[in-house]
């Protein structure tokens, strides 16, 4: 499939899962703000792997929650997207924010650390 394709195909699954989150109705799900930050679409279209992130919610209890709204999601999927096939869906946690705060927090104490350094001399 084309590179381009693919892309635009991963756009446009992110908009309309992130839209669908909002309708769900499972408590798990609907009182965690959860935000799709990124799908990735297998190249055959049958398999789509959905990064989420959740603020002030178990990680564990919203990734139950969003596996038991799996159909709805597809449904959701199905009649936005014209697609052939509406790919399976599987939930990851994206833990890119934390990851990035924690090495700016790392470079943070390096700089302050070279900053005492150079007064000392």
């Amino acid at each position: 499939m084309n590179k381009f394709r693919q892309d635009r195909i991963n756009e446009a699954a992110k908009q309309v899962l992130g839209e669908a989150l909002r309708t769900v109705k499972d408590p798990r799900v609907a009182t965690a703000f959860v935000t799709v930050t990124a799908v990735r679409v297998s190249r055959d279209m049958k398999f789509a792997k959905v990064y989420f992130n959740c603020m002030d919610a178990d990680v564990k209890e919203v990734k139950k929650g969003l596996y038991s709204a799996q159909g709805y999601l597809r449904r959701c999927l199905a009649e936005n997207l014209d697609l052939r096939i509406t790919p399976e869906l599987t939930f990851e946690y994206d833990d890119s924010a934390e990851h990035g705060a924690r090495i700016e927090a790392l470079l943070k104490e390096l700089d302050v650390k070279s900053e005492d350094e150079a007064s000392d001399e």
